[in-house]
C-alpha cells in the first residue's frame, strides 16, 4: 500500500499569453523526472485558471481524450467541427474523443478555473476512428450524499460522460469538518486533488491545490477543521494496451 503526496509546491507551473492563464500540473507528459509522469490511462492533469480572462488560439489534437471540469466560473469552447464558440458554466463538463483528429480553442472567462484531464483510450484502435464531444451541464451530473460527504459523480455509474478509455471513474465531494473515511477502490490507483480546505491523515497534511496518489486501499481516512473539497480520479493499475506515455 502507498499514498504519496505532491504539494503545490512539487507541481510543474505553466501559463499561456504571458500570464493571463496560469496552471500548475500535478501530472505531466514531458519526461522530466522532477514531476509526477504519466500512470496507468492518465497521462497529463492541469488545473488553469485566469484572473481577467484569455483564450488559447486554435491548435489540433488526435487519439486521445481530453475533459475539462468548470471547477469556478464560465469558459467558451470553440472547434472545427462546430465553427462556433459553446459555452460551458461552472459544474459541467466538456469531452472530446480526439480520434482522428480536431482542433479547437479554449476561452477561460474572468475568474474561471478548470481541470483538463487527458486520457489514453488506446490510440491505436481510435486514431481511425471520427473525433466527437459533449458537452454536460451540473445538473447532468448525479449527486448523493454518503458518511459526511456530499459526491458528485462525473464519471462512472449514472454519470451521462462516457469514455473510451476503460475502468476510469471520477467524483468531486464535499465534506465537512470532522473526521472521515473515504472508501476507495483497491484494485484502481486513486488521484486526490484537494480544491479547497486543508486536511489531515496518516500520510501527512494537505492544503489547498496538492495532489496525492493511492495504491492498495480501500479507504482514505482524514482530519480536517473546516469544509472542504476533493476531486478524484481512479484508474486501472495496468492496461491491456501501449500507453501513449509508452509510445512517446
Amino acid at each position: 500500500m502507498s499514498i504519496t503526496i505532491y504539494p503545490f509546491e512539487q507541481q510543474a507551473p505553466g501559463g499561456f499569453n504571458d500570464g493571463e492563464i496560469l496552471e500548475n500540473r500535478p501530472v505531466v507528459m514531458t519526461h522530466n523526472p522532477a514531476y509526477l509522469l504519466p500512470y496507468s490511462n492518465l497521462f497529463y492533469w492541469a488545473h488553469a485558471w485566469s484572473d481577467k480572462g484569455s483564450t488559447i488560439g486554435e491548435h489540433p489534437h488526435k487519439g486521445f481524450e481530453i475533459i475539462t471540469f468548470i471547477l469556478k466560473g464560465t469558459i467558451e469552447h470553440y472547434d472545427s467541427s462546430n465553427r462556433k464558440w459553446i459555452p460551458i458554466t461552472e459544474g459541467g463538463a466538456q469531452i472530446i474523443r480526439a480520434c482522428s483528429g480536431i482542433s479547437h480553442a479554449e476561452k477561460l472567462n474572468a475568474g474561471s478555473h478548470v481541470f483538463q484531464v487527458w486520457f489514453d483510450p488506446n490510440i491505436r484502435k481510435t486514431m481511425p476512428v471520427p473525433a466527437t464531444y459533449n458537452d454536460h451541464e451540473q445538473k447532468d451530473f448525479p449527486v448523493t450524499a454518503n458518511n459526511g460527504f456530499e459526491i458528485r459523480q462525473y464519471i462512472g455509474e449514472g454519470s451521462p460522460l462516457k469514455m473510451e478509455s476503460p475502468g476510469v471513474t471520477a467524483v468531486e465531494i464535499n465534506f465537512k469538518e470532522g473526521s472521515h473515511k473515504l472508501g476507495l477502490n483497491p484494485d484502481k490507483i486513486s488521484s486526490l486533488y484537494l480544491i479547497d480546505g486543508d486536511i489531515s491523515a496518516a500520510a501527512g497534511k494537505m492544503k489547498a491545490n496538492d495532489f496525492a496518489v493511492i495504491k492498495d486501499e480501500k479507504e482514505f481516512t482524514f482530519e480536517t477543521a473546516a469544509a472542504g473539497r476533493l476531486f478524484i480520479i481512479e484508474n486501472p493499475v495496468t492496461v491491456d494496451y501501449q500507453t501513449y506515455a509508452e509510445m512517446s
